[in-house]
């Protein structure tokens, strides 16, 4: 998910991710906005193999503070459900970044 305007963390997520992508990942971005109206969860989350969901812990200043680990399969499920729903509507991060220049 991604502000509007991004935040600083977000630019440099966004400048620094076309090297993963030229490296085969597959990442793609979300408007907040549109993730809101999606009803998607607010928070950051990995998911490792469909089985263990990491959910990152930020402050105030988006400062990460650590990862609460979970293989809950209802968590898990969750976290899967809201992934794929997002995915549907997501945009790669190559066309992204060219709606939203970075600054770093």
């Amino acid at each position: 998910m991604v502000d509007d305007p991004p935040t600083e963390g977000q630019r440099y997520l966004l400048a620094s991710g076309l090297g993963n992508v030229l490296a085969g990942e597959d990442i793609r971005n979300l408007a907040r906005v549109d993730a809101e109206k999606l009803g998607l969860p607010d928070w950051d989350f990995w998911l490792f193999d469909s089985r263990t969901l990491v959910r990152f812990v930020f402050d105030d200043q988006d400062t990460t503070l650590g990862v609460i680990v979970s293989e809950d399969p209802t968590e898990v499920l969750a976290a899967c459900q809201a992934r794929d729903k997002a995915w549907h509507h997501a945009v790669r991060t190559e066309e992204f970044q060219r709606r939203v220049r970075s600054t770093m």
